[in-house]
């Protein structure tokens, strides 16, 4: 090899400067998940001299508790996706729309938090796990050299049910 070929490509400043917010965030989200601990804790009512929050959980604590517990994945989610350098990243919308729609539940105080975010989970997933394989099928099939036309028509070919669950496992 030559000597051009074995030398790094040197990392620009923005990137740097990008990658070590991302690794500070990271790597502060054990203390953002644990801040529930300093709200207090026998109270609905907080009142400081900028503002005053009411709750209807139990106590300003538990819902603190909540609000962390539902933030700091949906945080880790977002930096996973946006940095993410492969095919199937699209896929990680699928649990972070969970974690979003929980969230918003959860800011509404709705007291349902993990009951009801299915509902709007399933067309979000209608829309990217066909997606995310059409994505993989053309992968494979341009590793395989294979023509797509003959994937599509195997797609629009009527199968019974049946014959369909013996080409998955086949």
């Amino acid at each position: 090899m030559t000597r051009e070929r074995l030398r790094f490509r040197q990392p620009d400043k923005k990137s740097l400067i990008q990658g070590g917010i991302i690794v500070f965030i990271i790597g502060c989200t054990p203390l953002l998940y644990y801040a529930y601990e300093s709200f207090p804790s026998d109270t609905q009512v907080w009142k400081t001299f900028l503002f005053t929050f009411t709750t209807e959980f139990p106590s300003i604590y538990q819902y603190a508790w909540f609000l962390t517990g539902k933030i700091i994945p949906v945080i880790l989610l977002l930096i996973w996706f946006f940095t993410c350098k492969h095919w199937w990243h699209w896929i990680i919308l699928v649990p972070l729309s969970m974690y979003v729609f929980q969230l918003f539940n959860l800011i509404k105080q709705n007291f349902g938090v993990d009951e009801v975010e299915i509902i709007y989970v399933i067309p979000i997933m209608m829309v990217v796990i066909p997606f995310v394989y059409l994505i993989r099928a053309k992968l494979f099939s341009q590793m395989r050299q294979d023509d797509l036309k003959s994937f599509e028509k195997e797609l629009l070919e009527k199968q019974s049910i049946w014959q369909q669950i013996k080409e998955l496992f086949r």
